[in-house]
């Protein structure tokens, strides 16, 4: 592996990890939109590329870009006959965390990819996220509208649906069980093409997971399984390519191009029938409450209803909250998730048009009686005190 680095007198305070392999047509305008962020202090982001692989002329163009940029940046360079996506985005992390521990602050890592652009306030509303409570947020993404145009037009039509579809059931997740690091609004999108992590938060859950696919959805439940604040932010958008060859097996250009070839292929997993999917809010609610109260270990009617058994049961009793609720999903038969197709999207969003507009008003009722009745309730606390001195 070689390394290539523009010195610097103190190191960042956020340093974004870029894996590259083979994007000579990309690269140039994804280091652009690196360089043009706005609203941050002189010194105050780093870049790291990580060419992975490169038989194109990747390397060129990047070694002549390099010193026209505004921000400093290390290059390192490796071939590696075993290495896949999740390899390539946790050298690049490591090496952006070791950057920041070489500086005056601990600061926070960003991921994207080298076939994206992200907008010139992706990094100040990144800090702002962190800055207010995050230790890690997950942006989303869009299609790049000009390589979008070229698909066939039933796929934008799906999306469009599946979008309208996973942002009613997400608010319905939001409103019967919030998270107060995460509230609505807010998205469900994991992908490394727009994350964000606290130095201190990646270390603390090993770093980015080394599997070949989906690392970077297997890192953000990790972060949540160990009780980290995520937020996913709506406000950060990254544009991605909507190419159908991809450098990444199962990555969005293999998701692409099989939606193109199966028109009728499944949803992600997460989209399930909605009340399939306010059953599973609703339990997550009553589990975390008994959590909270200690009673998970001395009630198992919680595990008879998912069908796991008294020795399971107890081990997930004494985990903590967020690997609890992981392992229990795992665990039981019964919440296994059963993602609806696309055929069936217009009828799902229907019904969840209703009935989120129906938890909404649910809520409101109830949050305007506690109002109503908590002067009533102190009152008679009053009352009672003065009646026993």
């Amino acid at each position: 592996m070689t390394c290539v680095q523009v010195p610097t007198a103190f190191g960042p305070q956020a340093v974004i990890a870029v894996p590259v392999r083979n994007e000579e047509d990309r690269i140039a305008a994804c280091l652009r939109a690196i360089d043009a962020q706005s609203g941050l202090a002189p010194g105050y982001l780093g870049l790291v590329l990580f060419l992975n692989n490169c038989t194109d002329r990747t390397n060129e163009i990047v070694t002549a870009l390099v010193p026209t940029l505004s921000i400093p940046v290390r290059v390192l360079t490796e071939s590696y006959v075993g290495a896949h996506a999740g390899w390539a985005r946790r050298r690049a992390m490591d090496a952006a965390a070791a950057w920041l521990g070489d500086g005056r602050d601990a600061g926070f890592i960003l991921s994207t990819d080298a076939d994206s652009r992200v907008p010139p306030d992706w990094v100040a509303r990144n800090q702002e996220a962190i800055g207010a409570g995050a230790d890690a947020v997950a942006g989303r993404v869009e299609l790049d509208a000009a390589e979008a145009a070229l698909l066939p037009p039933s796929l934008p039509a799906r999306g469009r649906l599946e979008d309208r579809y996973d942002a009613l059931i997400t608010e319905a997740e939001a409103r019967i069980d919030p998270d107060p690091h995460d509230p609505w609004p807010c998205h469900r999108t994991a992908i490394g093409a727009t994350l964000a992590v606290t130095r201190a938060a990646y270390h603390a859950v090993g770093g980015m997971p080394e599997i070949p696919l989906g690392e970077d959805g297997a890192f953000i439940a990790r972060l949540i399984e160990h009780g980290l604040r995520v937020r996913h932010a709506p406000d950060v958008c990254v544009t991605i390519s909507a190419r159908l060859a991809g450098r990444a097996p199962g990555g969005v250009a293999d998701t692409i191009r099989a939606r193109c070839e199966e028109p009728d292929a499944l949803c992600d997993a997460r989209m399930e029938s909605f009340l399939r999917a306010v059953r599973r809010y609703v339990w997550r609610r009553r589990f975390r409450r008994q959590h909270g109260q200690g009673t998970l270990a001395r009630d198992r009617a919680w595990a008879r209803k998912l069908g796991i058994g008294p020795v399971e049961a107890g081990r997930i009793a004494a985990l903590p909250l967020g690997q609890a609720v992981a392992e229990a999903e795992r665990a039981s038969p019964r919440l296994a998730y059963r993602p609806i197709g696309p055929r069936q999207l217009p009828r799902e969003i229907v019904i969840a048009r209703i009935g989120v507009a129906a938890i909404r008003i649910y809520l409101a009722l109830s949050h305007g009686l506690r109002r109503r009745l908590a002067p009533l309730q102190q009152r008679a606390f009053i009352d009672a005190d003065s009646r026993n001195p």
